[in-house]
């Protein structure tokens, strides 16, 4: 417990250094988000805040284009990929004006390939690392966790995602919420899309049924954010509390993102660590599983640290007596673990049983959450 308090103190010394993250969240496209940034952005300099936009898009909307009016706007980088200028948010630019605040639009933007970071909210982060203060916005579907979800309520595949652990560690989150009629009416009138965009649009993503479960996610995920930071204030007590998250993961198993993703969400919910696991037997070692196994290990491994879990691999003959140990030795609460394919009647025969059935026999005082990829509900944890 004294490790886990120092490792606490630390973190918390490290955290005040950096600047501190808002974020404006939303369900869909054109509710709102980037305009409520810039009039936050508009009452910070009126009040005698240093803010600067470091990027921001209007989309082509007058409304919110008006918004810029007064405020000073950092040029953007200029780069050229496969013969096309592309303009990107210059973080060089912005690490040397060094302003109190700045405004960086859409969080989960890709950048363009060459660029110092592949991904936008890598950029926030070494801003933040330098003690700027940083206010952003966000799309619900691009949070990892939600991806599967995403994809059956909305039959959508989000290609652009951020790992949870970036929303996870801001300091506020603004929800920017709008009624899907309201929105629908907007799009009608061509505040959101080109006028060419907009029967495609209402008929396919902003159709109702879409929005109204994105919105529901959205708000889910704002009472969680709120119900972490009333357990943050009680973390220091309950640190030795057996209730860690942990997962275990299969070179060979076809569900490991959807069993990541679960725990993620999991340990959200709980302000809890999770920790993915992987076990390692002797006819599993590097030199005898295939190439392709190998490699669909590895994207898993890699998955686990942008979902924001610690990953842990362990070698024993027996799977099983390994991930208690494990637990026990972290403290965990909650084992998360996909279903067993059935066991050939010969090894039954031979009194031989599942992984899945050995834990339940043996983890007395530990909640075991048992997934099965074909049946997994459309709702989270």
């Amino acid at each position: 417990m004294n490790d886990e308090r120092a490792d606490a103190f630390l973190r918390m010394i490290q955290r005040a250094r950096r600047g501190r993250l808002k974020i404006y969240l939303g369900y869909c496209a054109g509710v709102g988000k980037t305009y409520e940034m810039l009039q936050e952005a508009q009452r910070l300099k009126a009040a005698g805040v240093e803010v600067v936009i470091g990027l921001v898009e209007t989309h082509g909307r007058p409304e919110t284009a008006a918004l810029l009016s007064g405020l000073e706007v950092l040029p953007r980088r200029r780069l050229t990929y496969r013969g096309i200028a592309v303009e990107e948010m210059d973080l060089d630019a912005i690490l040397t004006r060094k302003p109190q605040i700045v405004l960086v639009d859409e969080l989960a933007h890709t950048n363009v390939p060459g660029s110092r970071s592949a991904k936008r909210y890598e950029d926030v982060q070494e801003i933040l690392n330098a003690g700027i203060h940083v206010i952003s916005t966000l799309n619900i579907q691009h949070l990892e966790s939600l991806y599967d979800t995403v994809e059956r309520a909305v039959g959508v595949k989000v290609h652009e995602r951020i790992p949870d652990s970036v929303i996870v560690e801001a300091d506020q989150i603004v929800n920017v919420d709008l009624t899907t009629e309201d929105l629908r009416q907007r799009l009608k009138e061509g505040r959101v899309y080109t006028p060419d965009r907009i029967e495609v649009a209402l008929d396919h993503f902003f159709a109702e049924s879409n929005l109204e479960q994105l919105r529901e996610l959205t708000l889910r995920e704002i009472a969680a954010h709120i119900d972490q930071r009333r357990r943050e204030s009680e973390a220091a007590d309950t640190a030795g509390a057996p209730d860690q998250v942990m997962v275990c993961l299969s070179s060979r198993g076809p569900d490991s993102q959807m069993l990541l993703r679960y725990a993620s969400r999991l340990a959200g919910r709980l302000n809890r660590n999770w920790y993915a696991v992987y076990i390692q037997t002797p006819r599993e070692g590097p030199t005898i599983i295939d190439a392709e196994t190998q490699r669909l290990l590895s994207e898993t491994l890699t998955l686990a640290h942008q979902l924001g879990g610690e990953v842990f691999t362990r070698k024993g003959n027996d799977v099983a007596s390994a991930i208690l140990q494990f637990a026990k030795e972290r403290r965990v609460g909650h084992i998360v673990i996909g279903r067993p394919g059935e066991l050939p009647v010969w090894k039954r025969l031979l009194g031989q049983r599942s992984v899945v059935e050995k834990l339940l026999e043996r983890s007395e005082g530990l909640t075991l959450v048992i997934l099965d990829a074909r049946k997994y509900p459309t709702h989270t944890p």
